[in-house]
Protein backbone atom coordinates (compact mmCIF):
# COMPACT_ATOMS: atom_id res chain seq x y z
CA UNK A 1 0.00 0.00 0.00
CA UNK A 2 1.11 3.70 -0.61
CA UNK A 3 0.11 4.06 3.13
CA UNK A 4 -0.70 2.01 5.83
CA UNK A 5 -3.61 1.12 7.31
CA UNK A 6 -5.08 2.72 10.77
CA UNK A 7 -7.44 0.13 11.40
CA UNK A 8 -9.85 -2.62 10.61
CA UNK A 9 -13.41 -3.04 11.40
CA UNK A 10 -16.20 -5.68 11.34
CA UNK A 11 -19.80 -3.70 11.36
CA UNK A 12 -23.48 -5.63 11.38
CA UNK A 13 -25.93 -3.61 9.02
CA UNK A 14 -26.92 -2.01 11.42
CA UNK A 15 -23.33 -0.06 11.74
CA UNK A 16 -22.77 -1.76 15.24
CA UNK A 17 -19.20 -2.62 15.45
CA UNK A 18 -18.41 -6.35 15.82
CA UNK A 19 -15.15 -6.40 15.96
CA UNK A 20 -12.12 -4.18 15.56
CA UNK A 21 -8.39 -4.55 15.14
CA UNK A 22 -6.31 -1.35 15.40
CA UNK A 23 -3.12 -1.11 14.19
CA UNK A 24 -1.92 2.36 14.34
CA UNK A 25 -3.11 5.07 16.92
CA UNK A 26 -4.47 7.85 14.98
CA UNK A 27 -8.12 6.52 14.37
CA UNK A 28 -10.64 5.57 17.12
CA UNK A 29 -13.61 4.20 17.85
CA UNK A 30 -15.64 7.66 17.76
CA UNK A 31 -14.24 7.64 14.24
CA UNK A 32 -15.55 4.28 13.49
CA UNK A 33 -19.17 4.54 14.65
CA UNK A 34 -19.45 7.85 12.31
CA UNK A 35 -19.48 5.39 9.57
CA UNK A 36 -22.78 4.39 10.53
CA UNK A 37 -24.50 8.30 10.95
CA UNK A 38 -22.69 9.68 7.84
CA UNK A 39 -22.01 7.02 5.64
CA UNK A 40 -25.02 4.38 6.05
CA UNK A 41 -27.78 6.87 7.34
CA UNK A 42 -27.24 9.19 4.81
CA UNK A 43 -29.44 7.24 2.43
CA UNK A 44 -32.23 9.04 3.42
CA UNK A 45 -30.52 12.38 2.41
CA UNK A 46 -28.43 11.28 -0.80
CA UNK A 47 -29.62 7.89 -2.11
CA UNK A 48 -26.12 7.57 -4.18
CA UNK A 49 -24.33 7.67 -0.97
CA UNK A 50 -24.11 4.09 0.21
CA UNK A 51 -23.42 3.01 -2.95
CA UNK A 52 -19.95 4.73 -2.93
CA UNK A 53 -17.15 2.90 -1.88
CA UNK A 54 -14.59 4.92 -1.11
CA UNK A 55 -15.32 7.88 1.02
CA UNK A 56 -13.24 10.93 2.67
CA UNK A 57 -14.15 12.82 5.94
CA UNK A 58 -12.18 14.97 7.15
CA UNK A 59 -8.80 13.82 7.14
CA UNK A 60 -10.32 9.96 7.50
CA UNK A 61 -10.58 7.95 4.20
CA UNK A 62 -13.31 5.02 4.86
CA UNK A 63 -12.79 2.13 2.45
CA UNK A 64 -15.55 -0.59 3.12
CA UNK A 65 -17.50 -3.43 1.30
CA UNK A 66 -20.64 -5.71 2.18
CA UNK A 67 -20.69 -9.41 2.73
CA UNK A 68 -23.41 -10.78 3.68
CA UNK A 69 -24.65 -9.57 6.65
CA UNK A 70 -21.81 -7.27 7.36
CA UNK A 71 -19.79 -4.59 6.31
CA UNK A 72 -15.44 -4.81 6.32
CA UNK A 73 -14.66 -0.95 6.76
CA UNK A 74 -10.99 -0.43 6.61
CA UNK A 75 -9.82 3.33 7.62
CA UNK A 76 -6.74 5.36 6.71
CA UNK A 77 -5.73 8.86 7.40
CA UNK A 78 -3.37 8.59 4.59
CA UNK A 79 -3.08 8.42 0.61
CA UNK A 80 -4.08 4.95 0.51
CA UNK A 81 -4.15 2.32 -2.26
CA UNK A 82 -7.65 1.69 -2.82
CA UNK A 83 -7.41 -1.83 -5.53
CA UNK A 84 -4.86 -3.30 -2.99
CA UNK A 85 -7.04 -2.54 0.62
CA UNK A 86 -10.11 -3.98 -1.14
CA UNK A 87 -8.08 -6.76 -2.33
CA UNK A 88 -6.99 -7.11 0.72
CA UNK A 89 -10.46 -7.23 2.67
CA UNK A 90 -12.04 -9.86 -0.14
CA UNK A 91 -8.40 -11.80 0.81
CA UNK A 92 -9.75 -11.68 4.25
CA UNK A 93 -13.27 -12.84 3.61
CA UNK A 94 -11.89 -16.18 2.12
CA UNK A 95 -9.26 -17.01 4.96
CA UNK A 96 -12.35 -16.44 7.61
CA UNK A 97 -14.47 -19.17 5.30
CA UNK A 98 -11.89 -21.50 5.46
CA UNK A 99 -11.05 -21.36 8.72
CA UNK A 100 -14.83 -21.31 9.37
CA UNK A 101 -16.24 -23.64 6.80
CA UNK A 102 -18.60 -21.51 6.01
CA UNK A 103 -19.86 -18.25 5.52
CA UNK A 104 -18.52 -15.22 6.89
CA UNK A 105 -21.54 -13.59 8.91
CA UNK A 106 -22.69 -11.81 11.99
CA UNK A 107 -22.81 -14.64 14.06
CA UNK A 108 -19.96 -16.46 12.57
CA UNK A 109 -17.81 -13.17 13.89
CA UNK A 110 -19.31 -13.58 17.44
CA UNK A 111 -18.45 -17.42 17.47
CA UNK A 112 -14.99 -16.83 16.43
CA UNK A 113 -13.53 -13.54 18.15
CA UNK A 114 -10.52 -14.98 19.45
CA UNK A 115 -9.45 -16.70 16.50
CA UNK A 116 -10.52 -13.68 14.21
CA UNK A 117 -7.84 -11.87 16.39
CA UNK A 118 -5.33 -13.87 15.69
CA UNK A 119 -5.78 -14.08 12.11
CA UNK A 120 -6.12 -9.99 12.08
CA UNK A 121 -2.21 -10.13 13.84
CA UNK A 122 -0.99 -12.45 11.33
CA UNK A 123 -2.33 -11.09 8.01
CA UNK A 124 -1.18 -7.07 8.88
CA UNK A 125 1.77 -5.66 10.42
CA UNK A 126 1.39 -2.02 11.56
CA UNK A 127 -1.55 -1.98 8.85
CA UNK A 128 0.55 -3.11 5.91
CA UNK A 129 -0.29 -6.46 4.57
CA UNK A 130 1.32 -9.34 4.87
CA UNK A 131 0.01 -12.89 4.22
CA UNK A 132 -3.70 -13.87 3.52
CA UNK A 133 -2.84 -17.71 2.07
CA UNK A 134 -5.07 -19.83 4.47
CA UNK A 135 -2.92 -23.02 3.11
CA UNK A 136 0.27 -21.30 4.86
CA UNK A 137 -1.55 -19.97 7.54
CA UNK A 138 -2.94 -23.09 8.88
CA UNK A 139 0.73 -24.23 9.28
CA UNK A 140 0.76 -21.28 11.66
CA UNK A 141 -2.67 -20.88 13.43
CA UNK A 142 -4.23 -24.82 14.14
CA UNK A 143 -6.94 -23.45 16.08
CA UNK A 144 -10.44 -24.81 14.07
CA UNK A 145 -12.81 -21.96 13.75
CA UNK A 146 -17.11 -22.57 14.75
CA UNK A 147 -19.70 -22.54 12.24
CA UNK A 148 -22.44 -19.81 12.24
CA UNK A 149 -24.60 -22.21 13.83
CA UNK A 150 -22.25 -22.61 16.63
CA UNK A 151 -20.84 -25.96 15.66
CA UNK A 152 -17.25 -26.79 15.04
CA UNK A 153 -16.29 -27.24 11.62
CA UNK A 154 -15.55 -30.65 10.51
CA UNK A 155 -11.97 -32.01 11.86
CA UNK A 156 -12.42 -30.80 15.39
CA UNK A 157 -10.14 -31.02 18.51
CA UNK A 158 -10.57 -35.07 17.96
CA UNK A 159 -9.39 -34.57 14.50
CA UNK A 160 -6.56 -31.89 15.84
CA UNK A 161 -5.11 -34.00 17.50
CA UNK A 162 -5.07 -36.81 15.63
CA UNK A 163 -3.35 -34.55 12.93
CA UNK A 164 -1.02 -33.29 15.53
CA UNK A 165 2.38 -34.96 14.31
CA UNK A 166 1.71 -33.68 10.43
CA UNK A 167 0.73 -30.41 12.25
CA UNK A 168 4.08 -29.76 14.17
CA UNK A 169 5.80 -31.21 10.87
CA UNK A 170 4.03 -28.74 8.57
CA UNK A 171 4.89 -25.47 11.40
CA UNK A 172 8.44 -26.53 10.96
CA UNK A 173 8.18 -25.41 7.80
CA UNK A 174 5.96 -22.20 8.60
CA UNK A 175 9.23 -19.63 8.68
CA UNK A 176 10.10 -21.04 5.12
CA UNK A 177 6.56 -20.39 3.71
CA UNK A 178 6.51 -17.14 5.50
CA UNK A 179 9.86 -15.37 4.90
CA UNK A 180 11.39 -17.39 1.96
CA UNK A 181 10.78 -16.91 -2.04
CA UNK A 182 8.77 -19.58 -2.43
CA UNK A 183 5.83 -19.20 0.52
CA UNK A 184 3.25 -20.33 -1.99
CA UNK A 185 4.80 -24.27 -1.52
CA UNK A 186 5.87 -26.26 1.56
CA UNK A 187 8.44 -28.26 1.30
CA UNK A 188 9.03 -32.25 1.77
CA UNK A 189 5.75 -33.19 -0.52
CA UNK A 190 6.13 -36.41 -2.00
CA UNK A 191 4.03 -38.24 -4.56
CA UNK A 192 3.94 -41.93 -5.99
CA UNK A 193 3.11 -40.66 -9.09
CA UNK A 194 4.69 -36.82 -10.55
CA UNK A 195 1.76 -35.18 -12.58
CA UNK A 196 1.27 -32.01 -14.55
CA UNK A 197 -1.95 -31.14 -16.13
CA UNK A 198 -1.95 -28.43 -18.25
CA UNK A 199 -5.11 -26.41 -19.38
CA UNK A 200 -5.71 -23.70 -22.08
CA UNK A 201 -8.80 -21.96 -22.09
CA UNK A 202 -9.58 -19.34 -24.87
CA UNK A 203 -12.67 -17.21 -24.43
CA UNK A 204 -13.63 -15.81 -28.19
CA UNK A 205 -15.23 -12.22 -28.50
CA UNK A 206 -16.42 -10.89 -31.60
CA UNK A 207 -18.65 -9.10 -33.22
CA UNK A 208 -19.65 -9.53 -36.92
CA UNK A 209 -21.38 -7.80 -39.38
CA UNK A 210 -24.86 -9.34 -41.40
CA UNK A 211 -21.76 -10.26 -44.01
CA UNK A 212 -19.35 -12.01 -42.20
CA UNK A 213 -16.99 -9.06 -41.70
CA UNK A 214 -15.06 -8.48 -38.22
CA UNK A 215 -16.14 -5.30 -36.69
CA UNK A 216 -13.89 -6.53 -33.85
CA UNK A 217 -12.57 -9.21 -31.82
CA UNK A 218 -9.87 -10.68 -29.30
CA UNK A 219 -9.30 -13.50 -27.37
CA UNK A 220 -9.14 -13.75 -23.72
CA UNK A 221 -7.21 -16.48 -21.92
CA UNK A 222 -5.99 -18.26 -18.94
CA UNK A 223 -3.61 -21.11 -18.01
CA UNK A 224 -5.15 -22.95 -15.58
CA UNK A 225 -3.08 -25.88 -13.70
CA UNK A 226 -2.88 -28.65 -11.48
CA UNK A 227 0.32 -30.10 -10.31
CA UNK A 228 1.54 -32.94 -8.34
CA UNK A 229 5.01 -32.97 -7.96
CA UNK A 230 7.55 -34.38 -5.26
CA UNK A 231 9.99 -31.78 -3.67
CA UNK A 232 10.61 -28.47 -5.15
CA UNK A 233 10.65 -29.03 -8.91
CA UNK A 234 10.76 -25.99 -11.53
CA UNK A 235 8.95 -25.96 -14.83
CA UNK A 236 9.81 -24.62 -17.96
CA UNK A 237 7.09 -23.28 -20.04
CA UNK A 238 8.01 -22.12 -23.59
CA UNK A 239 5.28 -19.97 -25.12
CA UNK A 240 5.57 -18.42 -28.69
CA UNK A 241 4.90 -14.68 -28.65
CA UNK A 242 1.94 -14.11 -29.18
CA UNK A 243 0.21 -12.67 -26.09
CA UNK A 244 -0.58 -9.42 -24.98
CA UNK A 245 -1.82 -8.07 -21.27
CA UNK A 246 -0.35 -10.96 -19.66
CA UNK A 247 -0.29 -11.39 -16.07
CA UNK A 248 1.35 -14.22 -14.23
CA UNK A 249 0.84 -15.93 -10.86
CA UNK A 250 3.13 -14.91 -7.95
CA UNK A 251 5.32 -18.10 -8.21
CA UNK A 252 6.23 -16.86 -11.77
CA UNK A 253 10.05 -15.33 -12.47
CA UNK A 254 9.14 -12.41 -14.12
CA UNK A 255 13.07 -11.77 -14.42
CA UNK A 256 13.95 -14.88 -15.99
CA UNK A 257 10.23 -14.39 -18.74
CA UNK A 258 11.64 -10.65 -19.55
CA UNK A 259 15.02 -12.00 -20.33
CA UNK A 260 14.40 -15.58 -22.05
CA UNK A 261 10.64 -15.32 -22.68
CA UNK A 262 10.79 -18.44 -20.72
CA UNK A 263 7.72 -18.72 -18.15
CA UNK A 264 10.06 -20.14 -14.92
CA UNK A 265 8.60 -21.41 -11.93
CA UNK A 266 8.34 -23.08 -8.96
CA UNK A 267 4.41 -24.59 -8.50
CA UNK A 268 1.83 -24.28 -5.77
CA UNK A 269 1.08 -27.73 -4.60
CA UNK A 270 -2.31 -28.56 -6.40
CA UNK A 271 -5.01 -26.22 -8.33
CA UNK A 272 -3.79 -22.84 -9.33
CA UNK A 273 -3.96 -19.96 -12.39
CA UNK A 274 -0.76 -20.00 -13.96
CA UNK A 275 -1.62 -16.57 -15.98
CA UNK A 276 -4.17 -14.87 -17.95
CA UNK A 277 -3.40 -13.01 -20.94
CA UNK A 278 -5.28 -11.53 -24.16
CA UNK A 279 -4.94 -11.87 -28.29
CA UNK A 280 -6.06 -8.95 -30.65
CA UNK A 281 -4.56 -9.48 -33.72
CA UNK A 282 -4.21 -13.11 -35.56
CA UNK A 283 -7.43 -14.52 -34.70
CA UNK A 284 -8.89 -17.57 -35.87
CA UNK A 285 -12.60 -17.64 -35.52
CA UNK A 286 -14.01 -20.77 -34.33
CA UNK A 287 -17.41 -20.23 -37.21
CA UNK A 288 -18.53 -17.73 -39.61
CA UNK A 289 -22.29 -17.20 -39.64
CA UNK A 290 -24.10 -15.59 -41.87
CA UNK A 291 -28.04 -14.25 -41.37
CA UNK A 292 -30.76 -12.87 -43.87
CA UNK A 293 -33.40 -11.92 -41.47
CA UNK A 294 -36.30 -10.01 -44.39
CA UNK A 295 -39.38 -8.53 -43.34
CA UNK A 296 -42.01 -9.16 -44.92
CA UNK A 297 -44.95 -6.71 -44.60
CA UNK A 298 -46.63 -5.71 -41.10
CA UNK A 299 -47.13 -9.72 -39.99
CA UNK A 300 -44.39 -11.80 -40.88
CA UNK A 301 -40.20 -12.27 -41.12
CA UNK A 302 -38.81 -14.59 -42.72
CA UNK A 303 -35.06 -15.66 -41.27
CA UNK A 304 -32.31 -17.72 -42.36
CA UNK A 305 -29.27 -18.62 -41.17
CA UNK A 306 -26.07 -20.33 -41.85
CA UNK A 307 -23.23 -21.27 -39.72
CA UNK A 308 -19.84 -22.72 -40.91
CA UNK A 309 -17.50 -24.73 -38.42
CA UNK A 310 -13.94 -23.48 -39.91
CA UNK A 311 -11.94 -26.18 -37.60
CA UNK A 312 -10.37 -29.69 -38.22
CA UNK A 313 -12.56 -32.48 -38.85
CA UNK A 314 -11.36 -34.29 -36.32
CA UNK A 315 -12.52 -32.11 -33.89
CA UNK A 316 -15.86 -31.11 -32.87
CA UNK A 317 -17.92 -28.10 -31.12
CA UNK A 318 -20.97 -29.10 -28.67
CA UNK A 319 -23.28 -27.83 -27.78
CA UNK A 320 -23.75 -25.09 -30.25
CA UNK A 321 -26.71 -22.69 -28.97
CA UNK A 322 -27.58 -20.34 -31.43
CA UNK A 323 -30.40 -17.55 -30.59
CA UNK A 324 -31.96 -15.49 -32.85
CA UNK A 325 -34.05 -12.50 -32.04
CA UNK A 326 -37.24 -11.82 -33.16
CA UNK A 327 -39.65 -8.79 -32.46
CA UNK A 328 -41.95 -8.44 -29.35
CA UNK A 329 -45.21 -8.82 -31.73
CA UNK A 330 -44.02 -12.52 -32.13
CA UNK A 331 -47.08 -15.00 -32.11
CA UNK A 332 -45.75 -18.19 -33.36
CA UNK A 333 -42.85 -19.90 -35.67
CA UNK A 334 -42.45 -22.33 -37.81
CA UNK A 335 -38.68 -23.70 -37.74
CA UNK A 336 -36.33 -26.01 -40.53
CA UNK A 337 -32.83 -27.02 -39.31
CA UNK A 338 -30.38 -29.46 -40.94
CA UNK A 339 -29.14 -30.41 -37.41
CA UNK A 340 -30.07 -30.16 -34.05
CA UNK A 341 -33.32 -28.99 -32.54
CA UNK A 342 -35.09 -25.39 -32.93
CA UNK A 343 -38.10 -23.93 -31.27
CA UNK A 344 -39.67 -20.44 -30.52
CA UNK A 345 -38.97 -18.68 -26.58
CA UNK A 346 -41.31 -16.55 -25.78
CA UNK A 347 -39.17 -15.18 -22.58
CA UNK A 348 -36.16 -14.91 -24.13
CA UNK A 349 -38.03 -13.61 -27.94
CA UNK A 350 -35.67 -15.47 -29.77
CA UNK A 351 -35.31 -18.46 -31.66
CA UNK A 352 -33.13 -21.13 -29.83
CA UNK A 353 -30.95 -23.35 -31.86
CA UNK A 354 -29.88 -26.31 -30.29
CA UNK A 355 -26.71 -28.72 -32.11
CA UNK A 356 -25.35 -31.37 -29.62
CA UNK A 357 -22.66 -31.86 -32.12
CA UNK A 358 -21.43 -29.55 -34.38
CA UNK A 359 -18.67 -31.71 -36.47
CA UNK A 360 -15.49 -29.26 -37.92
CA UNK A 361 -15.83 -28.37 -41.32
CA UNK A 362 -19.84 -29.10 -41.34
CA UNK A 363 -22.52 -26.01 -42.28
CA UNK A 364 -26.03 -26.09 -41.27
CA UNK A 365 -28.62 -23.95 -41.60
CA UNK A 366 -31.81 -22.92 -39.46
CA UNK A 367 -34.66 -21.67 -41.87
CA UNK A 368 -37.93 -19.95 -40.32
CA UNK A 369 -40.82 -18.37 -41.01
CA UNK A 370 -42.18 -15.88 -37.80
CA UNK A 371 -45.74 -14.75 -38.15
CA UNK A 372 -46.06 -11.68 -35.93
CA UNK A 373 -48.97 -9.77 -34.12
CA UNK A 374 -50.29 -6.70 -36.38
CA UNK A 375 -50.27 -3.71 -34.60
CA UNK A 376 -53.06 -1.33 -34.06
CA UNK A 377 -51.23 1.73 -33.74
CA UNK A 378 -48.19 2.65 -35.27
CA UNK A 379 -44.91 1.00 -33.15
CA UNK A 380 -41.18 1.99 -32.80
CA UNK A 381 -39.14 0.16 -35.65
CA UNK A 382 -37.35 -3.60 -34.69
CA UNK A 383 -34.02 -2.90 -33.58
CA UNK A 384 -32.71 -5.93 -34.67
CA UNK A 385 -30.52 -6.77 -32.12
CA UNK A 386 -27.37 -9.54 -32.55
CA UNK A 387 -27.42 -13.12 -32.81
CA UNK A 388 -25.70 -14.51 -30.14
CA UNK A 389 -23.26 -17.94 -30.26
CA UNK A 390 -22.78 -20.32 -27.72
CA UNK A 391 -20.89 -23.13 -27.78
CA UNK A 392 -17.66 -25.33 -26.44
CA UNK A 393 -14.95 -26.57 -28.91
CA UNK A 394 -12.29 -29.03 -26.60
CA UNK A 395 -8.85 -29.02 -28.08
CA UNK A 396 -9.13 -25.85 -30.00
CA UNK A 397 -7.20 -22.43 -29.87
CA UNK A 398 -8.03 -19.50 -31.51
CA UNK A 399 -5.11 -17.08 -30.07
CA UNK A 400 -2.57 -18.63 -32.10
CA UNK A 401 -0.96 -19.04 -28.82
CA UNK A 402 0.74 -22.49 -28.58
CA UNK A 403 2.57 -24.28 -25.62
CA UNK A 404 6.04 -24.94 -27.26
CA UNK A 405 7.43 -27.22 -24.51
CA UNK A 406 6.83 -28.14 -20.77
CA UNK A 407 9.61 -29.27 -18.97
CA UNK A 408 10.01 -30.28 -15.43
CA UNK A 409 13.69 -29.85 -13.41
CA UNK A 410 14.04 -31.10 -9.86
CA UNK A 411 16.16 -28.10 -8.09
CA UNK A 412 18.49 -30.66 -6.00
CA UNK A 413 19.42 -32.80 -8.26
CA UNK A 414 19.55 -30.42 -11.24
CA UNK A 415 17.94 -32.67 -13.85
CA UNK A 416 15.04 -34.16 -14.99
CA UNK A 417 12.76 -36.46 -12.86
CA UNK A 418 10.31 -38.51 -14.81
CA UNK A 419 6.74 -36.77 -14.86
CA UNK A 420 3.20 -37.27 -16.58
CA UNK A 421 2.30 -34.39 -18.47
CA UNK A 422 -0.70 -33.47 -20.18
CA UNK A 423 -1.58 -30.67 -22.08
CA UNK A 424 -5.09 -29.72 -23.17
CA UNK A 425 -7.42 -26.81 -25.29
CA UNK A 426 -10.82 -25.48 -24.47
CA UNK A 427 -12.29 -22.75 -26.44
CA UNK A 428 -15.27 -21.46 -25.49
CA UNK A 429 -17.71 -18.25 -26.35
CA UNK A 430 -17.33 -15.29 -24.88
CA UNK A 431 -19.76 -12.46 -26.38
CA UNK A 432 -20.02 -13.75 -29.99
CA UNK A 433 -22.51 -11.81 -31.45
CA UNK A 434 -23.26 -11.16 -35.24
CA UNK A 435 -25.44 -8.45 -36.76
CA UNK A 436 -28.40 -8.81 -38.75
Amino acid sequence: MASAASAIYFLNLRGDILLERKYKDDVDREIAESFRDRILNARDRDATAVHVPIRTLGSVTFMYLRHADIYILLLTRSNGNAMLSFRFMTSLVSLFQSYFEGDLCESSIRNNFVLMYELLDEVMDYGLPQMTDPAILKTLILQKGYRSDGLLGPGSAADVAAKKARDAAAAANATLAVTGAVGWRREGLKYKRNEVYLDLVEQVNVLLSNNGTVLRNDVVGRIQMKCFLSDMPELRLGLNDQMQDATFHQCVNLGAYESQKVVTFVPPDGEFELMRYRVAEGITLPFKVLPVISEVGRTRLEAAVSVKANFSHKLQAGPVVVLVPVPDNTASAKLLVTAGRAKYDATRKALVWKVPRFLGGAEHTLRAEVTLVAATRDKKPWGRPPIQMQFQVPMLGCSGLRVQYLRVVERKQGSAYKVDKWVRKLCKSGDFLIRI
